[in-house]
């Protein structure tokens, strides 16, 4: 099967550098309100690679587009060459938080996407410190979805279920690895997760029905 350069040579690792030093080399672009808001700098960060990324690609970049709904899978897209297609979701961890779960994309969004072969879905992760006003970009990682390991995601239960990276301390890589195998692994999480669902569902019908009938005997 015909794969894409730019995950299965060297490429991405020049595409995480050179947008480490873009976004390191840009003037600092927050406030002193801004600085405390988390979600402040990651809308920054998103809408200066949103107007920079297609530079950052370079020449492997054939169509390029930074203009989605908000509720879009895509932050950022692009076709290279090759006629691969990549919708890339920005995100951002402040390095000194503890704990931070972002939402990647729905299951059966990505089940529909990955109905293409040319089709990747990349996460671009831009991890960062802070100092008063000044952010310092010590890492960034450009990857397709399917080379995360299970080990670091989870399923949050939203819609037909959210795929969220548990910790974003703690990002596991699988380079390379097959999209056949990460497709199948998450057919069987999803398979164990649905019936945890509707226990829980039932539990809660429980709960309301004894909530219904201590209600009924009440009087007006």
């Amino acid at each position: 099967m015909k794969r894409s350069h730019i995950f299965y040579t060297d490429k991405f690792k020049e595409v995480q550098q050179k947008t480490k030093d873009f976004l390191n080399g840009y003037p600092d672009f927050l406030s002193a309100s801004t600085a405390r808001s988390t979600r402040a700098f990651g809308d920054a960060v998103e809408g200066i690679l949103g107007e920079h990324f297609q530079e950052i690609v370079g020449d492997d970049c054939a169509e390029y587009s930074a203009t989605f709904a908000r509720r879009s899978m895509a932050d950022i897209a692009f076709s290279d060459r090759d006629g691969f297609y990549y919708i890339v979701d920005v995100k951002t961890h402040r390095e000194d938080t503890k704990f931070n779960m972002p939402n990647l994309t729905s299951v059966e969004r990505l089940a529909r996407f990955y109905e293409e072969d040319l089709n990747y879905f990349a996460l671009l992760l831009v991890k960062y410190t802070l100092e008063g006003t000044h952010a310092t970009i010590f890492d960034v990682i450009f990857t397709p979805i399917e080379f995360l390991d299970w080990d670091c995601l989870t399923i949050g239960a939203l819609g037909w279920g959210q795929i969220q990276i548990a910790n974003s301390n703690r990002v596991r890589l699988q380079p390379q690895y097959s999209r056949k195998r990460w497709m199948l692994e998450l057919c069987q999480i999803m398979s164990e997760f649905y019936p945890r669902e509707i226990t829980k569902i039932q539990t809660r019908m429980k709960y309301f029905d004894r909530l219904k009938e201590y209600w009924e005997r009440k009087e007006e």
